[in-house]
């Protein structure tokens, strides 16, 4: 299962991402609109691609397919930085996590008529990598209220959305066509925040108050995100459509890896990702990361 190694390699990728994205969050750009703009907008790089990729235009319908799912993961990543501005990172990432595997799940059953769906043992290794994706987040202190959930719910669905209808492009064409399509309907969203004369102001605001060193730090972040977007989709692309669900729920690999890496920044970077390491978080986190590899695992070898 090649998609299955590529899936794990880019959530090591976006586990670094995440930690710029967080940084950025708690210091110069506080708004989640302007970074969801700025992620949004810089998908129209991917432009640059389009001469050597074998890039083409098709049919209306796939278009319109492509720039709906590219709009909807933008719109999906404000949901998504709004819920962590707003909560703490260990309300809104479990709830997301658990969450949206089921969507797609049932997205997928609803667009394919009900002919695809997951084998027993598929669905048990899902069910212990959401279990794991829970409980690699959760604190028992700060258990999720009713406001994280429904914001959670929300980025949850609008995710799922973008995964499903990614996969539909990605069905019907080639990878590079898909992948920049998708990233112009990104960049349609991006400029869709502008109509908001509030938004406006708040963009500018967060423009003028955007210094080199953290232009250079979002921009790095940035630069490995699209990294890791590219091989996402790539793993989007090769999975079977019913898989997406699997991909969804390995998200605990993200923050597994994230896990390691914040015990080298936690030091200099206390914002970013706030653990007490007590040993029964680790042991709960230890316990969280052999359910996700006991879902691998079946997943790998059965």
């Amino acid at each position: 299962m090649p998609w299955l190694a590529i899936t794990i390699l880019f959530y090591l990728m976006l586990a670094i991402a995440f930690l710029v994205d967080k940084y950025l969050l708690a210091g110069s750009v506080p708004n989640p609109k302007a970074l969801s703009f700025y992620i949004g907008m810089l998908g129209i790089l991917s432009l640059f691609l389009a001469p050597f990729t074998g890039f083409y235009i098709p049919e209306i319908k796939q278009i319109a397919l492509a720039l709906l799912a590219g709009a909807f993961f933008t719109y999906a990543l404000y949901w998504f930085f709004r819920a962590l501005r707003l909560f703490e990172i260990s309300r809104v990432v479990p709830a997301i996590g658990g969450i949206s595997p089921f969507f797609i799940l049932g997205l997928i059953y609803i667009f394919s008529g009900g002919k695809e769906s997951l084998k027993s043992w598929e669905f048990l290794a899902l069910i212990l990598m959401v279990l794991g994706s829970v409980f690699i987040t959760y604190e028992k202190e700060k258990k999720i209220s009713l406001d994280s959930l429904k914001i959670s719910i929300i980025a949850a669905f609008f995710f799922a959305i973008s995964f499903v209808l990614t996969k539909y492009v990605y069905m019907q064409n080639s990878f590079w066509t898909g992948f920049i399509w998708t990233k112009i309907g990104g960049v349609l969203m991006a400029m869709f925040f502008l109509l908001s004369r509030e938004v406006r102001g708040e963009l500018f605001k967060a423009k003028m108050n955007f210094p080199k060193k953290t232009a250079v730090i979002f921009f790095a972040g940035q630069t490995m995100g699209f990294g890791a977007n590219v091989l996402q989709n790539l793993a989007f692309a090769m999975a079977p459509l019913i898989y997406l669900s699997v991909i969804s729920a390995l998200q605990g690999v993200q923050y597994a890896f994230l896990l390691a890496l914040a015990v080298f920044l936690s030091l200099k970077f206390p914002q970013i990702l706030k653990e007490e390491m007590s040993k029964k978080i680790i042991g709960q986190k230890i316990f969280a990361i052999l359910l996700i590899g006991g879902g691998l695992a079946i997943l790998a070898f059965k």
